[in-house]
């Protein structure tokens, strides 16, 4: 592969991203359900690539750009880090950020039980031959979405099962078709039991949702000057740290630490450890000053973006054929942990506005981030439920996710998928102790719920 080829890729998917975006401006069914242009995108790279017509001259490394686009999503996270936020008040606000972050631990930890169990005992019963690690490509790519399923597909590619970024692609895809269509209809749903505190009909929906286009009055800057043009791009200068960071992450686990220490650590981990370093080391001096995390979160997404396009365009339809039946069954496992995570876990798990929250949680559990927030900009669209605040006060899931995902596979290549689902299983039932311990467990009709909380004798 020349450089050159790297140039038509990229030029190729931007081109498609751009035909995403305006079909996602002009034509209705898509403003309807929401439909990102990178995933539209993707399934006409699919359908016009070599899977399909053949027409578009994808090189051969098309489907290994999404693993190195999660190595700069992954940086990213660890360069920002994370902030404590305060909780004024203490009492019933740290209750209710401490009940949010049991939550999330209840509705992530649920997704690894069911799929590998159901894995290992309805689908292994059918199909011996299959790999255990298919149980956790449901998990990453429904609560992962697109860039975590394909970092599992890499270490899986890495410990011998190649076919597993292109099953997680796939979970990615449905998981995020299953956030936008299952996500709309629980909002009509709640709207007209009247469990929605914030909006009363769900007919009126504002048009920069729909389109995509933000209009003059709604725009806002994508961040600050840090470092002056005279010196050096702004841009460049957070490129520059994410990229370096990255790359090393890459260098130091292929050629140290994976001959003379431990073969099998995902990429992704080790720049994440070094991006975690480097945010530790750095943020209470006047260096970390520099450093805008608006602009990397704009350079995270646009990797993603293009890692929904390549993984989507990438995806080999002999792979999904070949394994249809365990893709429908873990499919089947996967709408019952998400419908879960809004009924009962939902609302017996969040006192104030347990719609809003609830129907946030489902929207990342069934794909990215982004999907939650634009259901959650549905029903909340002045962010009153303080949701949004309650997952910047609970980072904790982001290192119980990293040691999942990097842990995990290699586990279950090795055939400890039970193991896996007896430690995840003890951690769901010492959150949900801790969750009914703490009297965070709320039992209250749904009817007689209010917005702002609800009293419980």
């Amino acid at each position: 592969m020349s450089v050159y080829d790297l140039l038509i890729d990229v030029a190729i998917a931007s081109i498609l991203i751009l035909a995403g975006q305006l079909l996602r401006a002009k034509i209705p069914v898509f403003q309807k359900f929401f439909v990102p242009a990178s995933m539209i995108a993707g399934f006409i790279g699919l359908a016009m690539g070599e899977q399909g017509l053949g027409i578009l001259p994808f090189s051969t490394s098309i489907g290994s750009y999404a693993g190195v686009l999660i190595i700069l999503v992954f940086t990213i996270v660890g360069v920002n880090g994370f902030k404590m936020g305060e909780t004024k008040g203490a009492g019933e606000e740290v209750k209710r950020v401490l009940s949010f972050n049991m939550y999330r631990f209840v509705i992530f930890f649920l997704q690894f039980i069911i799929p590998i169990t159901v894995t290992l005992t309805v689908i292994k019963a059918v199909n011996p031959e299959v790999n255990q690690g298919i149980g956790i490509l449901l998990a990453s790519g429904f609560t992962g979405g697109h860039g975590t399923a394909a970092a599992c597909g890499a270490t899986f590619a890495e410990l011998g099962w190649p076919e597993a970024t292109d099953l997680g692609m796939t979970f990615a895809t449905i998981g995020i078709l299953t956030g936008i269509f299952g996500g709309l209809a629980f909002v009509k749903w709640a709207t007209s039991k009247g469990y929605t505190g914030y909006i009363k009909d769900f007919k009126y929906i504002s048009g920069d949702l729909r389109t995509g286009l933000v209009s003059k009055e709604n725009r806002t800057s994508i961040g600050e000057e840090t470092i002056s043009s005279v010196s050096l791009d702004t841009l460049c200068f957070h490129l520059a740290i994410v990229a370096g960071i990255a790359g090393l992450g890459y260098y130091l686990n292929a050629n140290i630490i994976a001959v003379h220490l431990l073969k099998g650590i995902p990429d992704f981990t080790v720049a994440y450890l070094i991006a975690l370093i480097f945010f530790f080391a750095l943020r209470k001096t006047p260096v970390y000053d520099y450093i805008d995390t608006n602009i990397n979160q704009k350079i995270s997404g646009t990797a993603t973006d293009y890692l929904v396009f390549f993984g989507i365009a990438s995806i080999k339809l002999t792979v999904i054929v070949e394994y249809a039946v365990p893709l429908v069954i873990l499919t089947i496992a996967g709408l019952v942990c998400v419908f879960l995570t809004v009924i009962p876990l939902g609302y017996l798990m969040n006192k104030d506005s347990w719609f809003e929250r609830s129907l946030f949680c489902f929207g990342y559990c069934t794909g990215v981030f982004a999907i939650g927030f634009v259901l959650l900009r549905i029903v909340d669209p002045e962010n009153k439920s303080k949701t949004v605040e309650d997952v910047a006060m609970t980072p904790f899931l982001n290192f119980i996710e990293i040691a999942f995902w990097s842990l995990i596979p290699a586990a279950l290549i090795a055939g400890k998928g039970w193991l896996v689902v007896g430690l995840v299983s003890l951690a769901f039932v010492i959150s949900l102790a801790v969750t009914i311990g703490g009297k965070m467990w709320y039992t209250a009709p749904l009817r007689e719920r209010k917005t702002l909380g609800i009293t419980e004798e």
